[in-house]
């Protein structure tokens, strides 16, 4: 039964973050992509500080061995949050950017990308990539193609800008990955909600002109990207993720490009050609082929049998 909840809570994340792009869209109509980042980043931030708030003090103790160990958790708490504020905020920006040319849906489909990105990046760690992941890079190629490339072999602006937003979220995972293990989700959270807001503050003000009537008639926008995607769909991903195995988690959250694209048909009236479609669906099943795990001993077997014959 546990099971079952976790996959119903990451469903409901995949599908909050999925809609999230048609917010993200709006939004694009009242205020311009810093003034909209700064915002939803430190809404998302103060909707996560109470809820750490109560589980430091349900989960404090005095032992004084934990407290060293807290120390030193800090430590890496700020390294990986700065990284990935820095990260969070490139992507993000870029993300808002792009979608001021292109659509919901397809941006979320290129926004999937970075499952494929991760391993690919994992060379230059020396990670070994299989076969496996070769193939979903080609089909991820293939279906970019479709998606996104017109007649004169060209990719449109907005595609092009929501792609390289691509490779910051792909960082930001990695360097997440990396830290997991010695620091706290939600503060790592918070921390990096709290530098992107900073960031995109900062560029608000040399690059546009924001105001507080805008942001007010943004409101709805904003309360929706900084309650539900970053303060409820983080929460249910955390308790998620915890009874439900990490390649069903991943294919699960993945489907957040089906759901944009259906809110995306629904809300903005965004209808995908036929060949935007297969190239949507080749990309999808790049993703979903990056995250399953074929067993070693059906592959052993299959190879034993090769040789016999």
């Amino acid at each position: 039964m546990s099971l079952i909840k976790g996959e119903i809570f990451l469903t409901l994340t995949a599908i909050i973050w999925g809609t999230s792009f048609v917010s993200q869209k709006l939004g694009m109509d009242y205020l311009e992509p810093f003034t909209f980042g700064a915002a939803r980043f430190l809404l998302g931030a103060l909707i996560l500080i109470p809820i750490i708030i109560y589980l430091d003090k349900k989960e404090k103790t005095n032992d004084n061995k934990a407290e060293t160990k807290s120390n030193y958790k800090n430590k890496d708490l700020v390294i990986a949050g700065l990284i990935c504020g820095v990260a969070l905020f490139c992507g993000a920006s870029l993300q808002q950017i792009g979608l001021i040319y292109t659509s919901a849906g397809k941006s979320a489909f290129l926004t999937t990308l970075y499952i494929v990105l991760i391993p690919i990046f994992g060379l230059f760690l020396k990670e070994r990539i299989n076969g496996q992941i070769w193939i979903s890079v080609i089909l991820a190629t293939i279906g970019l193609y479709f998606l996104s490339i017109n007649e004169n072999f060209t990719m449109r602006k907005g595609d092009a800008i929501v792609l390289l937003a691509t490779v910051f979220w792909a960082i930001q995972i990695i360097v997440v990955g990396k830290y997991a293990s010695r620091v706290n989700s939600l503060k790592l959270s918070v921390f990096q909600f709290v530098v992107a807001g900073i960031l995109s503050i900062i560029s608000a003000l040399i690059f546009e002109e924001p105001n507080l009537k805008t942001i007010i008639d943004c409101a709805g926008p904003i309360l929706y990207t900084g309650i539900m995607v970053v303060g409820v769909a983080y929460t249910l991903q955390i308790i998620g993720q915890k009874t439900t195995p990490p390649t069903t988690a991943s294919i699960i959250m993945s489907t957040e490009s089906i759901f944009a694209a259906i809110s995306g048909a629904l809300f903005l009236n965004e209808i995908m050609s036929l060949r935007e479609l297969f190239g949507s669906i080749l990309m999808f099943a790049a993703v979903i082929l990056t995250q399953v795990k074929f067993p070693e001993r059906e592959i052993r077997d299959v190879k034993e049998v090769n040789e016999v014959n």
